[in-house]
């Protein structure tokens, strides 16, 4: 039995190898790993009235995203990657002219607040997902994430990973203009 306890090591790495091997295998066929499939696809942004990140006292609720096509972007103080991507999110909103909501994840409010004070602020509005229960809804894993929706509040995509202008002109304008268009 001792033994057994020896070759536990061997075995775990050789399962993260068939992983990895998995892994390329999907990037090798074309997949797109950032691109995950959401059971959100195609329904609506789910219902929810929560509290706005810089005002507790106002309820923010889902048909506050409707009317015009946008993003709802996944982002945290504490996610490293965040703080890549925002610079880009300043000028989707503000040289393109596309809404952009945050949804603050499993953050601090004073943090998220003194973050966007320093940085800038890109939102619409921010909503302040303390708990998660909207994150949990969406099917979030972390942070970035950033969901596509139609004036109708109905999800087109989900991006995980940072927005850049690389997936801005690729995948997420392209959905945008067709989304205004239609």
């Amino acid at each position: 039995m001792k033994r057994l306890v020896y070759f536990l090591p061997l075995a775990l790495a050789l399962a993260g190898i068939g992983l990895f091997f998995l892994y390329m295998q999907q990037i090798n066929q074309g997949k797109d790993i950032q691109a995950l499939d959401s059971a959100r696809v195609g329904k609506p942004i789910p219902e929810f009235s929560i509290a706005s990140l810089k005002d507790k006292d106002r309820m923010l609720v889902q048909s506050d995203l409707k009317g015009k096509a946008g993003l709802l972007n996944v982002w945290a103080t504490w996610c490293p990657s965040c703080r890549v991507e925002h610079p880009y999110l300043i000028k989707i909103a503000t040289e393109f002219g596309v809404p952009v909501y945050g949804l603050n994840y499993k953050d601090e409010r004073v943090a998220a607040i003194t973050w966007l004070d320093k940085l800038g602020d890109p939102y619409t509005f921010n909503i302040y997902d303390e708990d998660g229960r909207l994150g949990f809804d969406l099917g979030v894993y972390g942070a970035p994430e950033t969901f596509i929706f139609d004036k109708n509040g109905i999800i087109h995509m989900r991006h995980v990973g940072v927005v850049d202008e690389r997936v801005w002109k690729e995948k997420i304008k392209p959905l945008i203009d067709k989304l205004n268009a239609g």
